[in-house]
C-alpha cells in the first residue's frame, strides 16, 4: 500500500469555498509523482479525508470516479455540486454527537449520493467530531475487500 498525505496549501481545502484553483493543480501534480514512483492499482485507487477533508475527498470522488474506485469520507460538511464522472464506492462514517458538523450533514449527502445511483455505506458511532479507531479499521477493511 502507498499513502500519498498531502495537506491544503491554505487553512482548508479550497474546494470548500467553491475554488479549485489552488489544491487541485497541487493534487494533480502530487498524484503524477505517486504514480510516476510507486506501482499504483488504478483499479483499487482511493481518495479520503477527515472534516473539510471528507467533503474535498467526495467532491474529488464525484468528479473522478473513473480515477477514484473508492472515497473514504470521514465527518464531511457537505456536498460540491460537480458533474460526475464515474461512479465510485463510498464509505461515509459521522459522529450521532458532532457539534461541529451535525450528523445530518452525512445524511444528507449520502442520500443525494444514492439518488445519483452510487454504492454508499454510511457508519454512524456514538461520538463527535472524530474518527474512532475501530470505525478507521472498518473502512480500511472495507476498502480492501
Amino acid at each position: 500500500m502507498a499513502l500519498l498525505v498531502p495537506k491544503s496549501l491554505d487553512a482548508t481545502w479550497d474546494a470548500i469555498h467553491g475554488r479549485f484553483d489552488l489544491d487541485l493543480p497541487f493534487l494533480g501534480a502530487a498524484l503524477a509523482a505517486a504514480f510516476r514512483r510507486c506501482a499504483v492499482d488504478r483499479a483499487h485507487l482511493a481518495v479520503t479525508g477527515f472534516s473539510d477533508g471528507a467533503t474535498m475527498a467526495i467532491a474529488l470522488g464525484v468528479a473522478n470516479g473513473d480515477l477514484f474506485t473508492h472515497v473514504l469520507a470521514f465527518s464531511p460538511g457537505f456536498l460540491i455540486p460537480l458533474r460526475r464522472v464515474g461512479a465510485a464506492h463510498y464509505f461515509l462514517s459521522h459522529g450521532a454527537a458532532d457539534d461541529i458538523l451535525p450528523i445530518d450533514h452525512s445524511r444528507t449527502i449520502v442520500r443525494d449520493l444514492r439518488r445519483a445511483h452510487l454504492d454508499v455505506h454510511l457508519r454512524e458511532f456514538d461520538g463527535g467530531h472524530t474518527v474512532p479507531p475501530n470505525v478507521a479499521q472498518e473502512a480500511f477493511q472495507w476498502f480492501v475487500r
